[in-house]
């Protein structure tokens, strides 16, 4: 007896609705996915109890005639390919012919349609996949999609639906990732018979971001883009250095007009970032990728949510450098407040006795100048002992008061701010607060740097641009170990050991799969070498071809320059205080440390004014 049978038309399209339709945001992903491929102006989403109850899509689109209607309720029946090879050049949301006639197969679905020069329309009544009547219909223009008791007939189905709130939210997320990628088309959202959002066609992204997030965090993004033309454009808005979430909820990127999720993605905004986001942080990105479609293939999954391209190098390395650009042409619009040069502090009195600036010792102490000359032996790690001792600090100057607040200079005048900040964008050294915080004044209010996050960044900077000029110097191993490897990381290391030798690394074939590790910089020392070079590689390896190589070095560096910075309650005078933000000031990436921390912080003349009640 054939244990083996055809699956009937109902049965097959309840298995497909199980991959498509996963909950009611899946059913509002497709009907606007396909109201936006019929060039709707306008959509408009109305749900009740999260969507389980009803789900009703109305857009202005071009409709269509009572054969097409019903046609596109068949499986696989669609008009946006024709044949296998326009697979490889889909350049629409749609294309699988799959969404309706799963989504009828679980629902009572009604779908009325209308061409904009058609005397009537048609509406189409389904039940669990059957047709129960078809009829004229007198709907404007456009197609009105109700989908009404999700999962009736699969009450297993329907159990797994969270509460109405969380379904609700998933409904207003796609929604949201629906308008931002397609700004030109206006949404309304209604849930419960109550407006939620009602966002008009946006002139260009800015607008919508501002629209849906409002202008407080519009202001902080930067843009991305006006790169050099390439096979992959990248366009839209990333969140400054510091502005992160602690999860992906905000980063989002589209290709081609489709949200997506990709790990080549997600590791290149990483590493475009780099020192600029904290460990445990994502970035806040509004990223637009446009390509050949036949350089990304869109037909890896039902839901179209994961996409794999033909050369994700070539995509990795465009996000990377487009992110990387972004934030260091955002260091021109960050130094409009703080300017390099010299700050505008109050010159000592010409009566001030001569012990009033003692001789002091440099900003970075001896320790670190020798090893930014090329004296890598006495880059240790610092002794135990007081931290402004372990840093190479002599402790000056008298104690703090009780407030905790330490004078450094003259004091201000009392009145008349005489030595207030010039119009360039100048500021003056007020104090430090805590031993910790430099309070400086600038023309935009009240400026607070972390003085250890600053030096943090001054020393990591100096030590990295050693580290590119001239390389690495290796010590020798008394007892080199062996690192076994696989023979794909064998063809890799054959291919970049000169890479390795620039950051202090001697690798030396030693067996068909084994290589000798004969050096490693001071800096790597301590631990267990052979893992920490297998660490150092599979980096190497997801960096692609166009990361700076002594980048991957830069979590040791950093580390290590967070030893040798000031700490907390050391006591810096007034010469260094300069220097520190002089120096800061010329970093390439002033505005965090190497661990994505800021350095600087500015408080408006505006915020002061409301915390002091004299603006609401």
């Amino acid at each position: 007896m054939s244990r083996i049978a055809l699956l009937s038309e109902e049965v097959a399209s309840q298995v497909a609705a199980g991959e498509v339709v996963e909950r009611p945001a899946s059913v509002v992903k497709e009907l606007v996915e396909n109201s936006l491929d019929a060039g709707a102006g306008r959509v408009e989403v109305r749900i009740a109890r999260g969507g389980a109850s009803l789900v009703r899509v109305v857009d202005d689109g071009c409709g269509m005639d009572r054969d097409d209607a019903l046609l596109c309720l068949e499986r696989h029946a669609t008009s946006k390919i024709r044949s296998g090879a326009d697979l490889a050049t889909v350049a629409t949301l749609g294309f699988r012919g799959e969404a309706l006639p799963s989504i009828a197969s679980v629902s009572r679905f009604t779908l009325s349609t209308r061409e904009h020069d058609a005397i009537s329309g048609t509406e189409i009544v389904v039940a669990g996949g059957r047709i129960r009547e078809v009829r004229d219909g007198g709907e404007a223009p456009g197609t009105s999609i109700e989908v009404r008791s999700l999962f009736y007939n699969l009450p297993a189905r329907r159990k797994f639906l969270r509460a109405e709130n969380t379904e609700a939210g998933h409904v207003e997320h796609q929604l949201h990732l629906q308008a931002i990628g397609h700004p030109g088309t206006g949404f309304s959202f209604i849930r419960d018979g109550h407006l939620v959002f009602q966002l008009p066609p946006a002139p260009a992204l800015r607008d919508r971001i501002r629209d849906l997030h409002g202008a407080g965090f519009l202001e902080s993004l930067i843009p991305v883009g006006d790169g050099p033309p390439g096979p992959v454009t990248v366009s839209g808005l990333i969140g400054k250095p510091g502005v992160s979430r602690a999860s992906r909820v905000q980063q989002i990127v589209f290709v081609n007009g489709r949200a997506i999720e990709n790990p080549a993605i997600n590791h290149a905004l990483r590493e475009g970032y780099h020192t600029a986001l904290m460990k445990g942080q994502f970035p806040v990105t509004f990223l637009f990728l446009e390509m050949d479609p036949a350089l990304v293939d869109v037909n890896v999954h039902p839901a179209k949510r994961e996409v794999r391209f033909r050369d994700p190098s070539l995509v990795r390395e465009a996000v990377t450098d487009a992110v990387r650009c972004a934030i260091e042409n955002a260091r021109g619009s960050w130094n409009e407040a703080f300017r390099p040069g010299p700050p505008a502090i109050s010159p000592a009195p010409a009566s001030a006795p001569p012990e009033a600036y003692p001789e002091t010792p440099a900003l970075i102490p001896e320790r670190e100048q020798r090893v930014l000359r090329g004296d890598w032996s006495s880059f240790s790690p610092a002794p135990a002992g007081p931290a402004a001792s372990a840093a190479g600090y002599e402790s000056v100057g008298p104690a703090a008061p009780a407030a905790g607040y330490e004078s450094v200079g003259p004091a201000a005048p009392a009145a008349g701010y005489e030595n207030a900040p010039d119009s360039a964008g100048g500021f003056r050294i007020l104090g430090v607060l805590g031993k910790l915080y430099v309070l400086m004044e600038n023309a935009s209010g009240l400026v607070l740097v972390d003085q250890h996050a600053a030096h943090e960044r001054i020393l990591f900077e100096e030590l990295r641009r050693r580290m590119e000029q001239q390389g690495v110097p290796g010590q020798h191993l008394l007892l080199p170990p062996t690192i076994a490897v696989t023979p794909k990381d064998r063809e890799w290391l054959l291919g970049n050991l000169g890479t390795l030798q620039r950051m202090g690394i001697g690798l030396e074939e030693f067996g068909p799969s084994t290589f000798k590790l004969d050096t490693l910089p001071e800096y790597l020392m301590g631990g267990d070498p052979a893992q920490t070079v297998r660490d150092i590689i599979d980096e190497l390896r997801q960096a692609g071809s166009g990361a700076s190589r002594v980048r991957m070095g830069e979590d040791v560096i950093a580390t290590t320059v967070c030893r040798h910075a000031v700490k907390a309650h050391d006591t810096l005078r007034e010469p260094e205080l300069v220097k520190l933000i002089e120096d800061l000031l010329a970093c390439e990436l002033p505005y965090c440390c190497p661990h994505g921390r800021p350095t600087m912080i500015q408080i408006s003349h505006a915020e002061l004014e409301k915390k002091f009640g004299r603006r609401v």
